[in-house]
């Protein structure tokens, strides 16, 4: 039986959660912590940037994590460049690499975070060495273990605009 009055549901429009995840991951960015506290860290800006270009795929793409890369560049007052160029390597290879999956369950997202973190993590990495910083090689893996443990919560707190 046909429902004289049935409007096919819309889609729901995430415009404005990408503009307020991406806001509130730039604070959880640059907030200050304690020295021993910020060591731990977790790289909120990049799993928001990877949650939106796998989970909107048609709202988020390149330019998107091109764009978050910069202003990550500036916020961070990294080389610029730096983290927008990883960003797009991640999204890019994300994309490549699910291009054939049409459903992505929550394992599957995880996985894909935890070696786009380690890819992160070693580029950063490597161009630190390029450059000639020293920094101590112990610092480098408390924001990988924290950010796949943060990785689930973003994940259920955004998973209601994911298409």
């Amino acid at each position: 039986m046909l429902v004289a009055n049935y409007r096919p549901q819309k889609p729901k429009d995430p415009f404005i959660w990408i503009v307020i995840s991406t806001l509130l991951a730039s604070v959880l960015t640059v907030y200050p912590l304690a020295y021993d506290v910020s060591a731990w860290r977790p790289q909120i800006m990049l799993l928001v940037m990877l949650f939106w270009v796998l989970c909107q795929p048609t709202w988020c793409g390149v330019w998107f994590a091109f764009g978050l890369g910069i202003f990550t560049d500036l916020l961070l007052d990294a080389p610029l460049g730096q983290n927008a160029l990883i960003y797009v390597v991640i999204t890019f290879a994300a994309r490549y690499f699910i291009r054939e999956r049409r459903i992505l369950s929550f394992l599957n997202l995880w996985v894909i975070a935890f070696l786009a973190i380690i890819a992160y993590v070693v580029f950063i990495w490597i161009t630190q060495v390029m450059v000639g910083v020293n920094y101590p090689i112990m610092r480098r893996w408390p924001p990988l273990i924290s950010s796949v443990f943060t990785w689930p919560v973003l994940y259920y707190l955004l998973k209601r605009w994911r298409i």
